[in-house]
């Protein structure tokens, strides 16, 4: 029986580095997006440019030395390997307007995104249960969605904000339920085996 409350204390051992981990990781971002929100959205689109050379010299040379492919699957290939690479030499080599621009298209995108999902909404209202919450979701998602887009630079900022002190937030539950899972662990690992 030592072995299964040795496994168990072990399991829950995991679990709580796991978690504490995480938390501190989510609430050191979310600290250095709150005090750096510039320095840090371009070190992301530094590490997004990173990204974007290694992936396009990888999808180059599959154009290159892939023998078993067909011409077209080549040569495309080859060509999204080199528009990767020219958006990573863009953004390193104008990181603050890379940062803003991608900044901005994906505000615009999460407020499409709002907007078709109020939509669909919509479009289920006579489906579903719940017409009445069913259409206060669907308002609010479409007016999100509309002001979002409206807001521009405004509403990057608003969303970079919402991230850092989500990211703040759920750092410090994490770490919370870290240590309080300690406690509960004594308990169940006891009760477990005698």
């Amino acid at each position: 029986m030592s072995d299964i409350r040795t496994e168990a204390q072990s399991f829950f051992k995991s679990i709580r580095v796991a978690l504490a981990v995480s938390g501190a990781v989510a609430l050191i971002a979310g600290i250095i997006l709150l005090v750096w929100p510039v320095k840090s959205a371009i070190a992301l689109t530094i590490i997004i440019a990173i990204y974007l050379v290694i992936g396009g010299l990888v999808y180059v040379g599959l154009g290159i030395f892939s023998g078993k492919k067909g011409g077209w699957a080549r040569v495309g290939h080859i060509v999204l390997g080199l528009l990767y690479i020219v958006a990573g030499i863009i953004g390193f080599v104008n990181p603050a307007e890379t940062a803003l621009i991608f900044a901005l298209v994906t505000v615009i995108f999460i407020g499409i995104s709002w907007i078709v999902d109020g939509i669909v909404s919509l479009t289920l209202l006579g489906k579903d249960g719940s017409r009445v919450w069913t259409l206060l979701y669907a308002l609010l998602s479409i007016v999100a969605g509309i002001v979002l887009i409206s807001m521009g630079i405004a509403g990057v900022a608003v969303l970079w904000l919402i991230v850092a002190i989500s990211l703040v937030a759920m750092g410090i539950v994490q770490i919370i339920r870290a240590i309080t899972l300690g406690k509960e662990t004594a308990a169940f690992v006891s009760s477990v085996a005698p």
